[in-house]
């Protein structure tokens, strides 16, 4: 069986990713992901669609969830870093996530003055209410915090090599898994023979339905629509040109529009997860590869 070979958290919504070698699968994810987002003064969420250089954006959160630290991902960066006491008991204010109403709770003012000079934009940084009830759509609908949408994405390595054997042809260099924001990245476990990973053929994680991996289980809810994101160089926090949607509209368009990269899951039970574990499919759409 393939195994997880990368994990990553994303504490605040469109900044850097943490990668980890163990978590906490909670039922809305990854402990802390997605557990914070930027919005402007009006409370509408902030992404690389819009501000690219959130992904230079590096959070940190304490191991007890009490502080974040926002820095540059650039040790060069002349903005240095800030560091919020998290609160839970502030007032909460209206948030706006692609045009549902939520609630979030205001992380002062030192974070926001961060944000807003970093950023060039008047910004605000909240957290997600102890309350915060969102249960999002699929197949198996489930909780999920200040993500998209679904509470975990995940990608097979294989796939993302058969996109960048297709951007070779045309002449483009390879492309990291960042681009794609994943929190669970699956591949052949060290020294194993292919033909007993079912993820080696690229994309067969589209099938998987229920899965189990160390001693949490997910279920599927849709594929992962790919968008403007994708075409940030993560590292740089700059949009980099029209690659890779315009090489995945050649061969992974859904029937209901835009092209698809990955696969989105809801926590069907929580618990570790570690880089090794085993990735199990217990259900597949359609007969087992």
């Amino acid at each position: 069986m393939p195994v997880v070979t990368n994990l990553f958290s994303y504490p605040v919504k469109g900044c850097a990713g943490t990668a980890l070698t163990e978590a906490e699968l909670t039922p809305a994810g990854l402990a802390h992901d997605r557990t914070f987002m930027v919005v402007d003064e009006d409370g509408v969420y902030r992404t690389q669609r819009r501000h690219p250089r959130l992904a230079a954006v590096r959070p940190t959160v304490s191991a007890d969830g009490t502080r974040l630290t926002l820095a540059p991902a650039d040790p060069a960066d002349r903005h240095g870093g800030v560091t919020a006491e998290v609160t839970t008991t502030a007032p909460r204010r209206d948030v706006d996530l692609f045009g549902a109403a939520f609630q979030g709770i205001d992380q002062g003012e030192g974070a926001a003055a961060w944000l807003s000079d970093f950023l060039g934009a008047p910004s605000r940084l909240v957290r997600v209410p102890p309350e915060h009830r969102r249960i999002t759509d699929g197949v198996h609908p489930g909780p999920s915090g200040y993500a998209d949408s679904s509470a975990v994405h995940l990608i097979a390595r294989s796939s993302l090599a058969l996109l960048n054997l297709r951007l070779a042809a045309r002449g483009h260099p390879p492309l990291a898994m960042d681009r794609f924001r994943p929190n669970i990245v699956i591949g052949p476990r060290p020294g194993g023979r292919p033909d007993d990973d079912w993820a080696a053929l690229p994309h067969t994680e589209d099938r998987a339905r229920r899965l189990t991996a160390g001693a949490a289980a997910l279920g599927h809810t849709k594929l992962a629509v790919r968008c403007a994101v994708t075409l940030v160089d993560q590292r740089a926090g700059a949009r980099r040109g029209p690659e890779p949607l315009r090489t995945l509209a050649d061969y992974r368009r859904a029937p209901s529009g835009g092209v698809v990269f990955g696969t989105k899951f809801s926590v069907l039970r929580t618990g570790k997860l570690s880089v090794g574990d085993e990735v199990d499919v217990y259900e597949w759409d359609g007969p087992a590869p």
